[in-house]
Formats: structure tokens, C-alpha cells, sequence
């Protein structure tokens, strides 16, 4: 068994999930989003994300991590504020000795509905028949369960892939 957090980074809304991957099948444990305030500084809002993350960390004690890897936008401004959430999420689980994974957003919708190009309702509904009686708190959470799903299905075969070039 493994048990992975999922992240799906952003300012406004981090998604997160937590599964277990038994026999090759998930098993969703829990997820939610972090809000943040647009009207708040910077610094608290990502503080906030810091902290929620290492509180979720520490209550379900995954053994790795898994987090979205950003995509480029058009607006530079936008895509500083993704990258500064991003490195959030990256640095949480690093805090905690996590080996944390990086999956393009192609990836995750390309394993989780067989397209890389899937809407955001795909990836939900997708979740859902891969997890059943699943309660998913957001779109962001529903990703960050793909992503976690995603990690669980690429993890052994990365492994190797790297052992093999070593």
C-alpha cells in the first residue's frame, strides 16, 4: 500500500487529495481546497497554503506526493502568482522528506480519461467511476485526486525507467 497526496497548486484555490493504492486500485481517504483572500498580501495567502498543507500532511502521513506541473500563461503576472503557489506545494511535502512528483497537466487527463485535452467535468466524472461514493469538494480537489491517481499509476514505472538509466 501507498498512500499519495495529490496537489493541484494555485493562489485563489489549492486542490488537494489523499489516497491509498492498494492492488493496483485507489482509494480515495480525503480531499478539499485551500482558499485563500485576493484581498490578503501575498506573503499570508501563501502562508496559508504552507501551513493548511503541512496540517494535512501531518494528519494522514502520505509516503509521497504528487503536484501539477504549471503550464505557461498568457498573462506573466498570473503565471509568477501560479509559480510562487506551485513552489508552495513543492517545498510542504519536501518539509516532511516526501519524494514529490511533477506530472504535465497532459499527463494526468491523458492516464485519468484517455485524452490529454479533457475538461475539467471529464476528470471529475473520471474520479468518480475510478473511486465510487467518492464526495469530491471542488474541481481543484477532483484534479488533485487525478493527480495523486496519476502518480499512482506512473510511480513504479518512472522507477524503473530511472533505475534502468543508472
Amino acid at each position: 500500500m501507498t498512500r499519495i497526496l495529490g496537489i493541484d497548486p494555485g493562489l485563489g484555490n489549492t486542490g488537494w487529495g489523499v489516497i491509498d493504492y492498494i492492488n493496483n486500485a485507489p482509494k480515495h481517504l480525503a480531499n478539499g481546497t485551500i482558499k485563500t483572500d485576493p484581498k490578503t498580501p501575498l506573503a499570508k495567502r501563501l502562508a496559508k497554503i504552507a501551513l493548511e498543507l503541512e496540517q494535512i500532511i501531518t494528519l494522514w502521513n502520505p509516503s509521497e506526493a504528487a503536484v501539477e506541473e504549471t503550464f505557461v500563461n498568457a498573462n506573466p503576472a498570473s503565471a509568477l502568482k501560479l509559480g510562487q503557489a506551485r513552489g508552495v506545494a513543492l517545498c510542504a511535502p519536501a518539509r516532511f522528506g516526501l519524494e514529490t512528483a511533477e506530472y504535465a497537466p497532459n499527463k494526468i487527463k491523458k492516464t485519468i480519461v484517455g485524452a490529454g485535452h479533457a475538461g475539467k467535468g471529464q476528470i471529475q466524472l473520471m474520479v468518480g467511476m475510478l473511486m465510487p461514493r467518492v464526495e469530491i469538494h471542488s474541481a481543484d480537489s477532483a484534479d488533485a485526486l487525478a493527480i495523486a491517481i496519476c502518480h499512482a499509476h506512473h510511480r513504479v514505472s518512472d522507477t524503473l525507467k530511472i533505475t534502468e538509466m543508472v
